[in-house]
């Protein structure tokens, strides 16, 4: 490994052991849980990594890999697009759009995605009208992002993703910008390769809109003074999820055209205790995969758990490719999560 791969996995180490150290001990009960914005970032994507128990940073080399680690981009040798739709909890509707193309000559390669999360019109409910005031909200999540990896070596790979996060409710929005920057190292030895990757470094999010304008009187207690004067409620800032993910994978062919592929993820985010994602996938002659794993173990009071999956790739008109994949999740008291990724590859 050269030089500038070396100073690369310095910073990332430099960044995981500094910046997402715990900003605040709260004693061995109390974590940061709930003091974060934009939670719709820390709902995993593509039903191959989902089956897999979200264990994918040293795995990526899809479309997905913008997700889980940009720098898998670089891997990829065909164009492709990928669609996921999931009806997440409390009839929340979750949707994942992207695409990715190699550039070639060395280049590296790019992608672009998109992201949303939206939930049904609500009633505005109010102390003088508990069952509704004839008016409705809604509210959604939505973050648009662009990536580039290239090949720094013929092992060592870099990606970046810049994204434009919003986050919308009622007449209320705020907005940011934020990046991701991944590693993935293949590390020589037959099958093992290492994956890094920190998300969501950026401003954190602030709430302003027409709703937040009240009228205001300085002096309630007398009379004649000027009662109406324009003021603006303000609200706090909140960061965006950070998060450092650290991953291995060990890939091995079983016998003639069966694989098997083992992986397992650290991540140590800012707004929980650390965890570990376990997965395993069995690669059957390129055309089926089983896949099982577990997600957050560890993670006190996790509401996720063990997970399962399948896919299925098929040749269409001779060199594209459609696969269709499959994963279920464990929520615990939130009852289960079914989703299906649709690819397609040129």
């Amino acid at each position: 490994m050269n030089n500038i791969n070396r100073m690369i996995i310095t910073i990332l180490i430099l960044l995981g052991g500094g910046m997402f150290a715990d900003p605040v001990y709260a004693g061995d009960r109390l974590s940061n849980q709930g003091t974060t914005s934009a939670a719709f970032l820390e709902v995993g994507i593509g039903a191959r990594s989902m089956g897999m128990g979200g264990a994918y940073v040293a795995i990526a080399q899809d479309a997905i890999a913008m997700y889980w680690n940009p720098a898998g981009l670089a891997r990829i040798q065909q164009a492709s697009g990928m669609f996921e739709q999931v009806d997440w909890v409390t009839d929340v509707n979750f949707n994942f759009l992207a695409a990715t193309i190699p550039l070639g000559n060395n280049l590296g390669s790019m992608g672009i995605f998109i992201n949303s999360m939206s939930m049904p019109n609500q009633l505005v409910r109010t102390v003088q009208h508990p069952d509704g005031n004839g008016e409705e909200y809604s509210a959604s999540s939505m973050v648009f992002g662009l990536s580039y990896a290239r090949n720094l070596t013929d092992r060592f790979s870099i990606g970046a993703n810049a994204k434009y996060i919003s986050e919308r409710i009622w007449h209320e929005q705020a907005s940011s910008l934020a990046f991701d920057i991944g590693t993935l190292y293949d590390t020589g030895l037959d099958g093992l390769r290492i994956g890094a990757c920190i998300s969501n470094f950026g401003p954190g999010l602030k709430l302003s809109g027409s709703d937040l304008l009240i009228y205001y009187d300085p002096d309630p207690q007398h009379l004649g003074n000027n009662d109406k004067i324009m003021g603006k409620l303000m609200t706090d800032e909140w960061p965006l999820p950070l998060n450092m993910q650290v991953g291995l994978s060990y890939t091995t062919n079983i016998t003639g055209g069966i694989e098997l592929a083992l992986a397992a993820d650290a991540l140590h985010p800012i707004n929980a205790g650390e965890s570990i994602n376990l997965g395993t996938e069995l690669n059957l002659f390129r055309m089926f995969f089983l896949r099982a794993g577990y997600k957050s173990l560890f993670l006190e009071d996790s509401e996720t758990g063990f997970t399962a999956g399948g896919g299925i790739n098929y040749r269409l008109f001779g060199a594209s490719n459609i696969r269709i994949d499959y994963a279920y999740a464990d929520m615990s008291r939130l009852g289960s999560i079914s989703r299906f990724t649709l690819g397609l590859y040129f």
